[in-house]
């Protein structure tokens, strides 16, 4: 590929993918990251150009969201080296997370029975590297 984006005289680079999918929490490592070639002038802000960039530092990092297989690996969607994937690996500067006490009555309005079977699910929205939000639902139990 490197050869081909040369010969039709685009300047490559290399980024780091991951080479399957991630979950949050997912504990990065050489086994689940590649790297690629792409296009010099388009790549993302805050990719990594080599699997040793993206594991560098003191500790494992983690995932912060689902990333598909394939999809760049950028700073903003993994912790920093040593952090774990919490929520307070993701709150900005000035920023607080609440916990809210809910009874068993208010936490499900009246929609879930005794017996019934339920799934887990964090909805939280990420600022991205264009300034812009994407929200994001993870299954936390199943």
């Amino acid at each position: 590929r490197n050869a081909m984006a040369q010969s039709n005289g685009v300047q490559a680079s290399t980024i780091v993918v991951a080479a399957m999918p991630l979950k949050f929490g997912d504990a990065l490592s050489a086994d689940k990251l590649r790297e690629i070639p792409w296009p010099a002038g388009a790549v993302p802000s805050g990719s990594f150009k080599t699997i040793k960039d993206a594991l560098a530092g003191n500790g494992a990092r983690q995932a912060l969201q689902s990333i598909s297989a394939n999809e760049p690996i950028l700073s903003a969607k993994i912790t920093g080296p040593g952090q774990r994937a919490t929520l307070s690996a993701v709150l900005g500067e000035g920023m607080k997370a609440v916990s809210i006490r809910v009874n068993d009555v208010l936490g499900v309005a009246g929609f879930v029975f005794p017996g019934d079977r339920v799934d887990v699910l964090l909805t939280r929205t990420v600022r991205d590297g264009g300034g812009g939000e994407k929200s994001f639902v993870d299954v936390l139990l199943q």
